[in-house]
């Protein structure tokens, strides 16, 4: 009787065990940051308007994560990736049961079920593999990054980080590089291409596939318009505009800014206090001025333009686009000048 009690209290014993190391594996599960991935350092205006840009240190276009995702952006992806995502606690048990009735009639892996959350937990641990313990993992912190963090988080963790085909990385980066233009700006045509390019973006992009894509933009626009967010004219509108052709370059506008600021660790995103019409209206005078003055062997020229009554830069021209062997990388305002210079 003394050993079977004994068994039967051993055995509660390692159950309570196994239930309190679950929980505590599922407590400290996920990482804090979620994403240790370096950002490319960015400097915008006062009115938050993209100025310069450095490519991050593994070779990406990676912009941390933005306050808010533009509407249009917003409704594509959750159109094309997650219609309930808001209702879901991280799983969607619906989307379960239908991809196990198609993988077991085609005998095969066809369809994973993934929600968004499940793909921030993908994206996070540089998983690959869709096997099924991978899956179980995916599910398990799933449930646990919708404790932490809110829905809207989340998404914003989803188009900070899903890949955009090449060196691409998040919504922003490819918005810029696509379209030449920050993804507030962007149309639903715009917004629908780069909703479906993460769901295989090395297979199917602008420079690939091109005509695959604009199906699947398409299929998209339709399914928005069948849901009613979109009117019918606007999607006519919509499936009309072309795919992007040659990528656009990030903008350069205030690079001896970036530089000088980067040489300060500052955080990856920083407004400043520059205008941009100025500072672009500054590029072009200090530009012309510098070609009237190469004819005197005058190769560099800067401007610094500041608001007296409110102490703040307004624009930073370091030095004009001279000629690789004038050095025009090196920022002038910041040189140490000789007196007589002075």
């Amino acid at each position: 009787m003394t050993i079977k009690m004994t068994g039967s209290l051993l055995k509660v014993g390692l159950s309570m065990l196994w239930v309190i190391f679950m929980i505590w594996w599922l407590f400290f599960s996920l990482p804090d940051p979620l994403f240790s991935d370096p950002y490319s350092m960015v400097v915008t205006d006062h009115n938050g308007e993209l100025l310069s840009a450095h490519i991050a240190a593994d070779g990406q276009w990676r912009f941390s994560e933005p306050k808010q995702l533009p509407y249009k952006y917003k409704q594509a992806i959750l159109s094309f990736e997650d219609r309930y995502f808001y209702r879901h606690p991280g799983v969607n048990p619906l989307a379960v049961i239908r991809a196990m009735r198609q993988n077991l009639k085609e005998k095969r892996l066809v369809s994973g079920a993934s929600t968004i959350t499940m793909q921030v937990i993908r994206l996070a641990k540089k998983r690959k593999g869709r096997a099924l313990w991978d899956k179980i993992k995916e599910v398990i912190l799933a449930f646990r990054l919708e404790l932490r963090y809110t829905k809207d988080e989340i998404l914003t963790f989803h188009a900070a980080h899903a890949p955009f085909g090449g060196n691409l990385v998040g919504l922003e980066a490819a918005a810029w590089r696509y379209f030449g233009r920050s993804p507030d700006l962007l149309s639903w045509a715009e917004s629908a291409m780069l909703a479906v390019l993460p769901n295989a973006p090395n297979a199917i992009h602008p420079g690939k596939r091109r005509d695959q894509l604009l199906v699947k933009r398409n299929r998209l626009l339709a399914r928005l318009c069948h849901q009613g967010i979109l009117d019918t004219l606007t999607y006519r509108l919509a499936t009309l505009e072309p795919l992007p052709q040659a990528p656009h370059e990030i903008p350069s506008d205030a690079p001896h800014m970036l530089s000088y600021l980067a040489k300060q660790r500052k955080p990856a995103r920083i407004q400043t206090t520059l205008d941009a019409h100025l500072q672009n209206y500054a590029n072009s005078i200090v530009q012309a001025h510098a070609k009237h003055l190469t004819q005197n062997a005058i190769h560099n020229a800067c401007a610094i333009i500041i608001d007296v009554k409110q102490n703040k830069v307004r624009a930073y021209v370091g030095n004009s686009r001279a000629k690789p062997r004038h050095a025009p990388q090196v920022d002038i305002i910041q040189s140490p000048r000789s007196t007589g210079s002075i």
